[in-house]
């Protein structure tokens, strides 16, 4: 599973360390993904990678 949030669809950002120097290199910021379980109406469960702000807002909502 791709490093994704399920519901809102956040993946990595690419942007660049620049140095006093002005020199730039590459950096990767990743979200902040959690493992949770959702119950679906039949009754069985399944996971899903969710990002941590998704998950304060499902939380909120329900």
């Amino acid at each position: 599973m791709a490093r994704k949030c399920f519901f809102t669809g956040k993946g990595p950002m690419v942007g660049n360390n620049v140095s006093h120097a002005n020199n730039k290199t590459k950096k990767r910021s990743l979200p902040n993904l959690r493992s949770i379980r959702l119950k679906l109406e039949d009754g069985t469960s399944v996971r899903v990678k969710v990002a941590a702000s998704t998950l304060r807002t499902i939380k909120k909502y329900s």
